[in-house]
């Protein structure tokens, strides 16, 4: 009996999504998983990638065995059905991590679709409570637990620094008008706060509230985690300040953004919308700021006592600990053995 992982090949290991997955492959073999694929390739080309990670998946079939676990991080594409029907005909159980749903925001999938998809493993790890009742509303009958917040791998350790004043609250990722159009309308409530960016693709003289804005460009995450200007981290998305709207914001209601993990890695306590499904986690560990609307953010910052603040940063630190040694999947996958 072993606890197993399929390893595969990934093209942008700087991308999110892809960061989470090659973590948790590391965080595996570290545990002493076997993977029964193919070692993890890097290959940028279309068709090599194709079939570095096609190759792995036939390997996987023939190197099972009986009372084996294999946990595999979805989508997987096409082959996860495949791969989930092999391990029970070798009498192996799945494990499947959660890291995208194809039935939000690329509406790939309908809802039933992904149901039956997932229906094909024995258990389910979700991001957070409120992706496992969406699954279950949904029709799964899956067992389903909770990994909580993704983990964040890194040797780099962030500075240290006292608090501005006024605050800087930063934002990594995706600038463009079609992902982020708030970025445009934030400026305007930035009166007790500077709004620093870090990303590509904002065009900063289309922005309101421009003079209270600072472009930093493009920073890798390790660079950022060391570097990184600012107090807080915004986990924000879709096209109104108002609320998190559209297909990115909507999806804010059941997803772990793995920002939100690098902004702890940077020691930086969290500002996030009030109905975003990591929400609770953040107000549970004292680790950050839940608001309504952007426009609530002005008067909330520029009220928040120097004590509080220090308390959230304290906080942090040990959220942080906990994400760069693996704390949270490590739980979720004991937890999964056991049922």
């Amino acid at each position: 009996m072993r606890n197993c992982y399929l390893s595969r090949n990934y093209k942008e290991i700087d991308s999110a999504g892809n960061k989470a997955k090659t973590d948790i492959e590391r965080i595996m073999s570290e545990m002493e998983y076997t993977n029964v694929g193919l070692p993890q390739t890097r290959y940028t080309n279309t068709v090599l990638a194709f079939l570095a990670t096609l190759a792995g998946v036939v390997k996987s079939a023939f190197s099972l065995r009986k009372g084996d676990t294999l946990v595999l991080q979805y989508p997987l594409k096409k082959y996860f059905a495949f791969v989930c029907r092999i391990a029970r005909l070798r009498g192996a159980r799945t494990i499947t991590v959660i890291h995208d749903l194809g039935s939000f925001r690329r509406k790939k999938l309908t809802a039933a679709q992904e149901i039956k998809r997932l229906s094909h493993t024995d258990y389910i790890i979700a991001h957070n409570k409120k992706m496992k009742e969406w699954l279950i509303a949904h029709g799964c009958k899956i067992p389903i637990g909770e990994l909580e917040i993704f983990d964040y791998l890194s040797d780099t350790e962030a500075a240290c620094h006292s608090a501005n004043n006024p605050y800087e609250v930063i934002y990594a990722g995706g600038l463009s008008m079609r992902k982020n159009a708030f970025l445009y309308e934030a400026g305007q409530y930035a009166e007790s706060f500077r709004l620093n960016l870090y990303g590509n693709g904002f065009e900063i003289e289309k922005a309101k509230g421009k003079e209270r804005i600072s472009c930093k460009g493009f920073v890798k995450s390790d660079n950022l985690i060391a570097t990184a200007e600012g107090d807080f981290g915004l986990v924000w998305d879709g096209s109104s300040t108002d609320a998190c709207t559209g297909n990115f914001g909507e999806y804010l209601k059941y997803n772990n953004p793995h920002k939100t993990s690098l902004y702890i890695r940077c020691n930086l306590p969290v500002i996030i919308w009030e109905e975003a499904a990591l929400a609770d986690f953040i107000k549970n560990n004292g680790i950050g700021i839940c608001v309504k609307s952007m426009a609530e953010l002005n008067d909330t910052l520029k009220n928040l006592p120097a004590e509080k603040y220090a308390s959230m940063k304290k906080n942090v630190k040990i959220i942080s600990d906990r994400l760069k040694k693996g704390y949270y999947i490590k739980k979720a996958l004991s937890e999964a053995t056991f049922q």
